[in-house]
């Protein structure tokens, strides 16, 4: 199933958080952070949002840094994506 989004939002795929601190120590499930990094899977049109014009500026397969509490997760057979507006994106790393 291939999912589309509308105007000015996207869909992302997580990254996997990390395993290990800095210092070496290798941290259980519960304890892991929700990662705040994640690949860019679909962009929506962009288009006229609330009444101003936005223009899309991620492209599919660009990594992106997102606010922590960003989007909606959603479930579809059986991977789980996060859908969210453009303007929640921070910045894509390169």
């Amino acid at each position: 199933m291939k999912i589309r989004p509308l105007a000015d939002r996207v869909v992302i795929k997580m990254l996997e958080a990390e395993e290990k601190t800095a210092s070496g120590i290798v941290l259980p499930g519960a304890a892991k952070e929700k990662p705040q990094m994640a690949e860019v899977l679909e962009v929506g049109p962009g288009g006229i949002v609330d009444g101003k014009e936005i223009v899309m500026e991620l492209k599919v397969g660009d990594k992106v840094l997102f606010q922590k509490y960003a989007g909606t997760e959603v479930k579809i057979d059986g991977q789980e994506y996060t859908i969210l507006r453009q303007s929640e994106i921070l910045a894509v790393v390169e």
